[in-house]
């Protein structure tokens, strides 16, 4: 009785692994299929089914051929009888999936009961068709397989590319972010509360995730929230969650991004927009260590926080438009993301980091940054930082015609920037060494808008040395 309704008579020839029967049919990314099965007329009837579909057939008249080619080939779909002679279907469905668990398995067979389907679906086979096979069932079968095994690639590689992304490395060596980067890596096995501060664009998530994943919190989870982007009406529940029936809309019960980061970091980002009844609400969390869900219980928060603004957080206490208590719960210990322009040096080390990044992303060979290219990037000031910096090189990556960057495929405005004349102060001689770090101080001030934090990096000086000087109330 035929297997399938194209059976072949006469004896079986299976081609080479790697020579399929039809080389022209059959394209080099085709599906490859591997067919097990004990019959050899069974065998080449399936093999010139599969063949006949595009696909790539290999065969095997038992489960230690089959094993053996699934080691040395790319498979993405086997085909086995279930009831074999020595190793049953079932045995090597489970030897198959310990090699590649990416392949997907349909199992065939005369005897099918649904008990045995229940067996083999339980051991991960994707399907189960029973003999005599009909030839639509069984491309529709096999397709059907290797499109799931296909999804399911794609969607791993995309999570590891999301991974990637969210795991980004902080790239740099010059003075100024490893004087940053000392002070987080102190911070990072306390719980103390860090507050980081510095221009848009400068990184400050990223030391925040360099604090966390430093602490004995790593493997717990890590939360941001940026505070800006959360209309103030919902930032509440947002943040501490909410009952049902809490509020007009709230249907369901919903777990707010502290309960979230139970047992890790949360972070927040853009401190200072934070309302006046939320800061009260944060200030309890830093103080009792609790909160309440809107319309819920009191619960204990387990999570470590961190904090980042771009705004002089003094400026807005003084202002009234933050709580003064609240900023020195979160100032225990503060850092400054360096601005680009006072790190320069480290341009070339992050156009290299991004040109791996956008290059990959975008299929295409690496870039190179000819030295004319490097130069306008070093001319330019650099007012969005680093964000702005990784903003130019993705442009270029895509707008490149050759293997090289050129000056064409920057910006304007960073293409034909020019290097600023470098601030010179010049002191009569006999001038105090006092006038000196006054003018000095001052002059830098100036230079840094007036943010003491950054001109204390850029002087190589503790802030709290600059309020002495100048003779302002320290933090």
């Amino acid at each position: 009785m035929p297997v399938v309704d194209d059976q072949v008579t006469g004896p079986v020839s299976s081609p080479p692994p790697d020579e399929p029967a039809d080389p022209n049919r059959i394209q080099p990314d085709a599906t490859t299929v591997l067919v097990v099965d004990d019959e050899a007329a069974h065998l080449a009837s399936i093999e010139k089914i599969i063949v006949r579909e595009g696909m790539r057939a290999l065969t095997a008249d038992g489960a230690r051929t089959a094993l053996e080619l699934a080691r040395r080939h790319r498979i993405h779909v086997v085909v086995t009888d279930l009831m074999m002679p020595g190793t049953s279907g079932i045995e090597l469905l489970k030897a198959i999936k310990q090699i590649s668990p990416d392949t997907e398995v349909v199992v065939m067979t005369a005897y099918g009961t649904v008990e045995t389907a229940v067996q083999a679906m339980r051991e991960g086979a994707y399907d189960f068709i029973e003999k005599p096979l009909k030839r639509m069932t069984l491309v529709k079968s096999v397709r059907k397989a290797a499109e799931r095994r296909s999804l399911l690639t794609e969607n791993r590689t995309l999570r590891q590319e999301l991974k990637l992304l969210r795991q980004r490395e902080i790239v740099g060596n010059s003075h100024a972010l490893r004087r940053v980067l000392d002070v987080a890596l102190q911070a990072a096995p306390s719980m103390a509360t860090v507050l980081i501060l510095g221009e848009s664009g400068t990184g400050k998530e990223l030391i925040a995730r360099f604090i966390h994943e430093r602490s004995s919190r790593g493997q717990g989870p890590f939360v941001g929230v940026n505070c800006a982007a959360i209309p103030e009406t919902i930032l509440e529940a947002e943040l501490f969650g909410h009952e049902r029936g809490a509020f007009t809309g709230a249907v369901a019960k919903r777990e707010g991004r502290f309960a979230k980061a139970a047992g890790g970091t949360l972070f927040l980002d853009e401190i200072a927009e934070l309302s006046p009844s939320v800061q009260v609400k944060l200030l309890r969390v830093l103080q009792e260590g609790e909160y309440e869900p809107v319309g819920g219980d009191t619960q204990r928060a387990d999570v470590r926080i961190v904090a980042a603004t771009n705004r002089d957080l003094r400026a807005e206490v003084a202002a009234g438009r933050f709580r003064e208590d609240l900023f020195y719960r979160l100032n225990v210990i503060a850092v400054t993301a360096p601005p680009l322009r006072s790190r320069k040096e480290d341009i070339p080390l992050l156009v290299d980091h991004f040109l791996g990044v956008y290059c990959s992303k975008n299929g295409r060979p690496r870039l190179e940054a000819p030295r004319e290219v490097l130069q306008s990037l070093l001319d330019y000031s650099w007012p969005g930082n680093v964000r702005e910096l990784e903003n130019v090189i993705e442009r270029a990556v895509v707008l490149c015609r050759g293997s090289v960057m050129g000056i064409d495929d920057l910006p304007e405005h960073v293409a034909h920037a020019s290097s600023p004349e470098p601030e010179v102060l010049t002191f009569p001689v006999g001038t105090s060494l006092d006038e000196v770090e006054m003018r000095l101080i001052r002059e830098t001030l100036k230079h840094t808008r007036g943010d003491k934090s950054v001109a204390a990096q850029l002087l190589g000086i503790s802030t709290r040395t600059i309020y002495r000087k100048l003779g302002d109330d320290e933090p």
